[in-house]
């Protein structure tokens, strides 16, 4: 989580007898905020759309036989992490000293199914946007040897070698997705559907960035449970060690909770202003 006293809050409170300035500390914490999954198969999902076409592996003819392409598709999903209410139920007992997540327990933020028409870029609206045809820009990974991908144009569609990146590709397109609102998209804004604030004074995250653990962090959940949070991008093409390796999944599917940093402080009455240490 990261916790730390961050700064001070200063609140004006009244009463019968006057007025007084009251002080509470502004902490800071990850919180698990959100998890996502990407599957093969739509009927694996939470929801069973039969009219849609599962995902997978695409082939493409090249000459008399088939050939791989390194394109994979996958589907995927974003809900509120269930660990949020238990995290809010710990803050309320801990008198203002953990940052609980805001988004709903187990509310569905991004259903790809759902998405069909850009998801499976019917709808080409994602291929508009520069960094989907200027290399360089909104890539994960060190640039130009990124080994893992490009977050735009963010359609389930990815082409890498690594089953294990392109699921972390597509979390990290979902996660972009989410955190910011007017997007071409069917999905519901993190920043829409909110908890209460209980009793405290939140500044929330900014919109996830690529590589930038200020605005998010992922730890992967399936097939492999991971100790720490960290953001994607780790440039192990010159290593004989990877990223994927141990993370390999049989049945196509992965899972990865994401984290995001929280601000929040006490509230004691009318808030004056707040510094940061």
């Amino acid at each position: 989580m990261k916790w730390r006293v961050a700064g001070l809050c200063f609140w004006l409170k009244c009463g019968f007898f006057g007025c007084k300035v009251k002080v509470s500390p502004k902490i800071f914490n990850y919180a698990p905020e959100a998890f996502t999954t990407t599957f093969t198969k739509t009927g694996i999902g939470p929801i069973s759309l039969p009219l849609i076409d599962g995902a997978g592996n695409i082939e493409q003819r090249k000459g008399k036989g088939w050939a791989r392409d390194h394109q994979i598709f996958r589907d995927a999903d974003l809900y509120g992490h269930p660990l949020g209410a238990a995290i809010a139920g710990l803050s309320g007992l801990s008198l203002g000293l953990i940052c609980a997540s805001r988004a709903v327990p187990m509310f569905p933020y991004f259903e790809s199914p759902l998405d069909a028409v850009t998801w499976r870029g019917i709808a080409p609206v994602e291929s508009l946007y520069p960094a989907a045809f200027i290399p360089g820009l909104r890539e994960i990974g060190s640039f130009p040897l990124n080994t893992w991908g490009n977050v735009y144009p963010r359609t389930g569609r990815v082409v890498q070698q690594s089953e294990p990146k392109a699921g972390a590709v597509i979390a990290q397109r979902v996660g972009d997705i989410v955190t910011r609102t007017g997007q071409p998209h069917v999905y519901v804004p993190l920043s829409s559907v909110r908890m209460g604030t209980f009793g405290m004074k939140y500044w929330d995250p900014p919109p996830l960035k690529e590589a930038d653990p200020s605005t998010g962090t992922w730890q992967m959940f399936h097939p492999k449970l991971d100790k720490s949070c960290y953001a994607f991008g780790d440039n192990d093409s010159l290593s004989l060690a990877s990223w994927s390796d141990l993370r390999r999944s049989a049945d196509g599917e992965y899972g990865f909770n994401l984290w995001r940093p929280y601000k929040c402080c006490l509230a004691l009455g009318k808030f004056l202003f707040s510094i940061d240490f």
